[in-house]
C-alpha cells in the first residue's frame, strides 16, 4: 500500500524578525505540519489544507523542499510505503491554534531555536527539510 502525505515549513515574517512554526505531534516530538492526501488534491493541495487544519494559519507555497520516503507497519494492513512532500510555506493569514485532536500545540519560534528544538526533540527525516527551509530563509545551521 502506498500513503502520500503533505505539509510544510511555515514562516512568516514578525516585526522585522523571521520566524518558523513547529508544533508537537501526540507523542510529545517536535515536528512539521502535514497529513494524508484525500482524493483530488494535488499535493500542494494537502500541504496547504492540513497546515490550515493543523495550526489555524493560511500559507503560500514558496518552493518544494524535499520528499521523503519511508516504509512502517500498519496493523491489518501489512507495509506502508509513505511519501511525504514538504514545501516551504508563507503564512498569509489564519490565527494560530493546534487542532487538540491531532496535534498537543504550535508555536513560532526564531528560526534558530526552531532547529535547536527539531535537533533535541524531533523526527531525524524532518533534519533535511528544515535545513532547507531555514537556507532559504538565510540561516546557515548545522
Amino acid at each position: 500500500m502506498k500513503e502520500i502525505s503533505a505539509g510544510g515549513v511555515v514562516f512568516r515574517k514578525h516585526n522585522q524578525e523571521t520566524q518558523v512554526q513547529m508544533i508537537q505531534d501526540r507523542y510529545g516530538k517536535i515536528t512539521l505540519p502535514k497529513g494524508k492526501m484525500e482524493p483530488g488534491e494535488t499535493v500542494e493541495q494537502t500541504a496547504l489544507r492540513e497546515i490550515l487544519e493543523e495550526t489555524g494559519i493560511v500559507g503560500a507555497i514558496v518552493k518544494p523542499l524535499e520528499t521523503i520516503k519511508y516504509q512502517f507497519t500498519m496493523s491489518g494492513i501489512g507495509l506502508v510505503d509513505k511519501e511525504v512532500h514538504y514545501y516551504l510555506v508563507e503564512a498569509t493569514g489564519g490565527d494560530l491554534h493546534a487542532q487538540v485532536e491531532e496535534i498537543r500545540g504550535v508555536e513560532w519560534l526564531e528560526p534558530l531555536e526552531a532547529w535547536h528544538q527539531q535537533k533535541h526533540a524531533g523526527y531525524g527525516n524532518n533534519d533535511s527539510v528544515l535545513k532547507k527551509a531555514l537556507q532559504s530563509l538565510g540561516y546557515e545551521v548545522n
